[in-house]
């Protein structure tokens, strides 16, 4: 069914599994976010503040998932939901880009030393084994129901793959050589990734109005 549109009566199966997946996605990020605003505010990383505030920013996008998987049964609803779900994530790519930048610059110009964070090591380990699989699932359930929103709201989730390697790259310099720049320049190299999501949302349309199935 991966890579192909879904049939009326496979629909109702996906959205279920989509919602579980959001839900999961939804649960996972609360609790790493905590943690890595935690963490962070700690031992002063604004790679790891700025990767809570990702989490934050992804719960968000599982709410507009869910959003979106809610409004399934009518063709008419699911069309304008797609639209608008599509471009609010799009808009908190942007928002987390803009937030990080800043202070991440504002890190190396101060030249605020972060301490180690062994912990925040830990938790990007963590998300960097358990995204893949959640990415993974919802962007196949995303092509099948032919929902682009989905689809990048999944590309939202592999993101936090690609951050968790950045970050984990920044704390274990910091932590092994004591590279206190490491951490913000983590943070920096994260804002180009998440603004180009950001921007492919705001200037892209949903590629199939969700009636192609």
């Amino acid at each position: 069914m991966a890579g192909s549109l879904a049939h009326d009566a496979d629909r109702p199966a996906l959205v279920r599994r989509g919602r579980w997946l959001s839900a999961a996605t939804l649960a996972y990020n609360s609790l790493e976010g905590v943690l890595a605003v935690g963490l962070g505010l700690s031992a002063g990383s604004v790679a790891l503040v700025g990767f809570g505030i990702d989490s934050a920013i992804e719960v968000s996008a599982s709410g507009v998932a869910l959003w979106r998987l809610n409004a399934d049964a009518s063709p008419e609803r699911r069309l304008r939901v797609e639209q608008t779900s599509y471009r609010l994530i799009g808009y908190l790519f942007l928002a987390l880009a803009v937030y990080v930048g800043f202070d991440a610059a504002n890190a190396l110009l101060r030249h605020r030393e972060p301490a180690a964070s062994r912990l925040g090591v830990a938790l990007a380990v963590g998300s960097l084994m358990i995204m893949p699989y959640l990415a993974r699932e919802k962007r196949l359930v995303g092509a099948a129901l032919g929902s682009r929103a989905l689809v990048s709201e999944s590309s939202q989730t592999s993101l936090c793959m690609y951050l968790s390697a950045i970050l984990l790259g920044g704390l274990l310099l910091n932590v092994l050589v004591g590279w206190w720049w490491s951490d913000p320049l983590a943070a920096l190299l994260m804002v180009p990734i998440i603004a180009r999501e950001g921007l492919e949302g705001l200037r892209g349309q949903p590629s199939c109005d969700d009636g192609c199935h």
